[in-house]
């Protein structure tokens, strides 16, 4: 099911263009769930939990760009879709990675093919998250993005491809949390997605974005038959 949000600060155009979302995901027989938004203020307090945002870039007060661009400073990474009037901000929308650009009064046909498109792109991208709150917002993690965790006391730092993300969890939870899916706590202080290893000796790990993590001495045997087990899993010997 797509998770969507529409944000717009005319009341007309946000119950506009939820029925056409509604009536176009019915059409290609696929679930969703809308929820709407006056402000680009109300819609950052719930950003976590939308595979997909429709954003009016015109609004009062907050405009959509920069909405959209605190959308992405909170690594927000799913899918952007500005509505406007004008074409006037088309290559605005590059900056922000907008995933598509609709002209108002939103054609019919052309919200239904960014409506599948969309649902397409989110299956593709699928896979095994997290969900986890910092300060009461939910936000999931896709575990494919994550080249590690660090522990910080109670805090946790997930060191993504875009960025970090911090959030409050307990390291016991976390790792019964990662169990079975690709991780290694190769040191008291990370916990290393195998996935994103390129190479590494007695002393650490070194990561294909050229990052460096340490494995600890007592722990370096057990890593390396962890990660020649992971890379006979996924077909890296035969």
């Amino acid at each position: 099911m797509l998770s969507i949000a529409v944000c717009d600060d005319e009341l007309l155009d946000r119950v506009t263009i939820s029925a056409g979302i509604r009536l176009a995901m019915k059409e290609l027989n696929m679930p969703c769930s809308i929820e709407l938004f006056a402000s680009g203020r109300e819609l950052l307090d719930a950003l976590g939990r939308f595979d997909l945002i429709f954003l009016d870039i015109l609004m009062n007060g907050m405009d959509g760009m920069e909405t959209a661009r605190k959308c992405r400073e909170q690594m927000f990474e799913n899918l952007l879709v500005f509505l406007s009037s004008s074409r006037s901000y088309v290559f605005d929308a590059y900056d922000v990675e907008a995933f598509s650009y609709l002209l108002k009064p939103v054609e019919h046909e052309k919200l239904k093919r960014v409506l599948k498109r969309a649902a397409e792109k989110m299956r593709a991208d699928s896979g095994a998250y997290l969900v986890v709150n910092r300060e009461r917002k939910m936000r999931k993690l896709f575990l494919d993005r994550i080249q590690y965790f660090e522990i910080r006391g109670r805090e946790i730092d997930a060191h993504e491809e875009k960025g970090i993300f911090t959030y409050y969890e307990r390291i016991g939870i976390l790792e019964k949390q990662l169990e079975g899916k690709g991780f290694f706590r190769c040191h008291k202080s990370y916990l290393l997605n195998l996935k994103h290893v390129e190479a590494y000796n007695r002393q650490e790990a070194v990561l294909d974005n050229g990052e460096r993590v340490p494995i600890s001495r007592r722990r370096h045997e057990a890593f390396c038959q962890e990660f020649l087990a992971y890379i006979r899993k996924n077909g890296g010997i035969s």
